[in-house]
């Protein structure tokens, strides 16, 4: 059963949030030197949303290299 809210949602074009799963496959994705554009076509993910979440990961300054 959906709720109001998610048809909203949907009728907007809007999905569910991301799993943290999803979003780290993105950002490993993107260490592998994948492009925006590659990574979405992988995933069936939009490029802004693909871009937007790499943009934060950024900034919160987290660096898998010494």
């Amino acid at each position: 059963m959906q709720t109001a809210s998610t048809n909203i949602c949907e009728r907007m074009g809007r999905s569910q949030e991301l799993s943290e799963f999803k979003r780290g496959t993105m950002i490993g994705c993107h260490l592998c030197n994948k492009s925006i554009r590659e990574i979405s076509l992988l995933l069936n993910i939009p490029q802004s949303t693909i871009g937007g979440i790499i943009t934060k990961w950024k900034q919160l300054g987290i660096t898998t290299q010494p």
